[in-house]
């Protein structure tokens, strides 16, 4: 299961209401992951007003060096320290260890645990595997900015699921072979050769897309090929004003969600200017993407086996 918490989801200056860029993933499996990726102004304080804590961060993505979506690295890392926080953070963005050194050489600012810069790369057209762990992936793609930028792409791993039935069927019994062959796709059992797929059914893992700031492109719509849940930069509700900045609008945030095949569309980073037209500009986004909602601070996803549902 997954849960997603919106901390902030204004564009540039923030509002009583709306706060800079930032958003928690939480994978529950064997053990809980707490990912976070950007870390706009006043992060920290968005956690604690959600019931997320600070510390269990296990590592934080940036998409771009723009203030709004880092400023709040600063006071983060510097809690986490007062806090006692021992065990290695790892902060994945471009240019990532040049940003993260000019950051930790701020003030006084000596750690009593490792953050460690990891550079993505933000050129090109094709997606990268930053980060695999046991049971998912976090992969890059760069994307269409005023600055170095990338989108980030979660994806769950693919499951087998033993099928009781096909073993009956076959005439085959439980046994430590069907560890073996999770591992490697087939196993030798009474001599004969068992593929994975006579005995199991695929589960295909949750994909989750975060754009990140960007204008309408291509490597956007690659990177959200199937993906359960795209949450996409909606700066603008005019085309005309979107062409002229590194943002994207409603409707082109839109069409990308369709032509990716997504299940549900999240818009986010979304200017001041609207702050009294969000449910027009909901009303009109449903109308290009019925599976379509306007972010809110605080608002959370949830997505497991039944499907994906706004729990707050």
């Amino acid at each position: 299961m997954i849960e997603i918490t919106f901390l902030g989801t204004i564009s540039g200056i923030p509002t009583k209401e709306r706060n800079h860029p930032a958003i928690v993933l939480e994978y529950y499996s064997w053990r809980k992951h707490t990912l976070l990726f950007d870390c706009g102004e006043g992060t920290q304080r968005q956690m604690m007003i959600a019931g997320i804590s600070y510390m269990d961060i296990d590592k934080i993505f940036i998409t771009h060096w723009h203030a709004d979506h880092f400023a709040g690295l600063i006071p983060l890392l510097s809690t986490l320290n007062v806090e006692k926080r021992k065990r290695k953070l790892e902060i994945y963005a471009p240019q990532a260890k040049k940003f993260v050194k000019r950051i930790l050489s701020l003030g006084y600012f000596p750690l009593r645990y490792e953050v460690k810069a990891i550079n993505i790369p933000f050129k090109g057209k094709k997606m990268k595997k930053i980060l695999e762990e046991k049971e998912f992936e976090i992969y890059s793609i760069p994307v269409c900015h005023t600055v170095p930028a990338v989108a980030y792409v979660f994806k769950e791993k693919d499951k087998w699921n033993i099928d009781l039935k096909k073993l009956k069927e076959l005439g085959l019994k439980r046994g430590r072979w069907l560890k073996k062959i999770k591992e490697k796709g087939y196993a030798i059992v009474n001599g004969r050769k068992v593929r994975i797929e006579e005995i199991a059914n695929l589960a295909k893992g949750i994909k989750v897309v975060y754009s990140g700031d960007t204008k309408p492109c291509k490597t956007i719509e690659i990177a959200s090929k199937d993906a359960d849940l795209l949450i996409h930069d909606a700066t603008f509700f005019e085309e005309e004003k979107s062409k002229k900045t590194g943002h994207s609008d409603i409707i082109k945030a839109c069409e990308i969600a369709k032509k990716a095949n997504v299940k549900f569309l999240v818009l986010t980073h979304i200017s001041r200017r609207y702050s009294e037209k969000i449910r027009e500009i909901e009303k009109v986004a449903k109308e290009h993407f019925k599976n379509s909602v306007i972010a809110y601070d605080f608002m959370k996803i949830r997505i497991d086996k039944k499907g994906i549902k706004i729990v707050k």
